[in-house]
């Protein structure tokens, strides 16, 4: 034979039934289950992460806290003696360099009297108000509308869902006033009295969002900025609640901190925090744990191709003197490898969606749907392809030598 011998069927055949006699079915075997087992895990885990990722990333969901409001602690003594509840700039930079820390903002509060009403028909709602601006990167749901202009005079309003569902369940339903929905409540015309300085002016206000994440009626930082100039002292002033966005939820030392520099965080975040970030962790560890099983049976696999390539390494040699090529020498290890990859890949990918199927229904009973499968599918096709490309890179590098030698 020669260089020029075609490798057709024919020659596979002859060269693969001439190469199996040292193959293990026990080994790949193993190979093969260990592969499987590893990649349902990954798979599992990351494709749970996903379908379990709204209650994560919902806003209204109670396991988003990757904010959190911090105020001072209010004793009753400290408010008799008029302690500072105000943050300093001091307090502000040491918070802002905390390794947890992503962005700090302050909630900035108005210098005058509000005193707004609604109008509902020919029934009406005064009140003295109170309202709060804070940068727009830490408000969680923005209208498109949202800013201020002077010149056009009207102010876009958001408010907490809870105060709507106050409203209706509350205030409404004892002073038999209409109860009111989401998309109603912007229709609504809202007139916003505002003095001090020596001035009083109406301004004309409209809601024009509601947000689950500020417990507060949030105004933009420029129409506070404007009026505050306006019918203000016009003084600069340290906030007394800040709005924090943390990296890690739930760590230990975002609580040991607030503790020790006497704050508190608002509401029940910090407990929220603990249980998204142990979630999360698990998760982690779920992926690492199958992750290292795949490597593994990598490692098993290249292990036992090694051991066979070594039986027949008189054999391989001699072929290659016959003229057989180094890439006609390996195919027959190539396919074999490339048949058990595929073979795990669709096994693993069945019992992901089989199991997924089994606890999606509890996962819908919380009102989240599922995500896609996708992603899942694309990681484990990735997964095996580097393992099908590490040991085909492997096989050939063996038959190579063989070749030089």
């Amino acid at each position: 034979m020669s260089n020029g011998i075609n490798n057709n069927g024919k020659s596979g055949n002859l060269l693969w039934k001439l190469l199996r006699k040292h193959v293990s079915a026990v080994q790949m075997a193993g190979f093969s289950l260990a592969s499987l087992v590893g990649l349902v895990i990954v798979l599992l885990a990351l494709q749970f992460y996903i379908d379990i990722k709204p209650v994560f990333a919902s806003d209204d969901s109670f396991m988003r806290q990757d904010y959190l409001v911090l105020t001072k602690t209010v004793s009753s003594i400290g408010s008799l003696l008029g302690s500072n509840a105000e943050f300093s700039d001091a307090e502000l930079d040491e918070l802002s360099r905390q390794p947890w820390v992503r962005k700090v903002g302050r909630f900035t509060t108005p210098q005058y009297r509000i005193y707004g009403s609604l109008t509902f028909g020919n029934r009406a709602l005064r009140t003295y108000l109170f309202y709060e601006s804070v940068p727009d990167e830490f408000i969680d749901e923005l209208p498109a509308d949202w800013g201020f202009d002077p010149v056009h005079g009207k102010v876009p309003v958001i408010v907490s869902r809870d105060y709507l569902a106050l409203y209706n369940f509350g205030f409404a339903a004892t002073r038999n006033m209409p109860r009111v929905s989401e998309g109603m409540i912007g229709m609504i015309p809202v007139q916003l009295t505002l003095s001090g300085n020596g001035r009083s002016e109406t301004v004309e206000g409209r809601i024009v969002g509601f947000s689950n994440r500020l417990n507060t009626i949030i105004v933009p930082e420029e129409f506070m900025q404007w009026s505050n100039e306006r019918f203000g002292a016009g003084e600069r002033r340290q906030p007394s609640r800040l709005i924090v966005e943390v990296s890690r939820p739930g760590d230990k030392a975002i609580t040991e901190y607030v503790a020790a520099h006497g704050y508190e965080i608002a509401g029940d975040k910090a407990d929220s925090g603990k249980a998204s970030y142990l979630l999360r962790l698990m998760t982690g560890v779920i992926v690492a744990v199958g992750t290292i099983i795949s490597l593994l049976a990598f490692f098993v696999l290249l292990l036992s191709i090694s051991l066979l390539m070594q039986k027949n390494s008189r054999k391989l040699q001699d072929l290659l003197m016959l003229g057989y090529t180094p890439a006609a020498v390996s195919a027959p290890y190539v396919k074999m490898v490339v048949a058990a990859n595929a073979a795990v890949l669709v096994a693993a990918c069945v019992a992901m969606l089989v199991c997924r199927s089994l606890y999606l229904p509890v996962v819908s009973s919380l009102g989240v749907a599922g995500g896609s499968v996708a992603v899942s599918i694309i990681v484990a096709i990735v997964i095996i392809g580097a393992i099908t490309a590490g040991s085909v890179y492997a096989i050939r590098r063996r038959v190579a030598t063989l070749w030089h030698n």
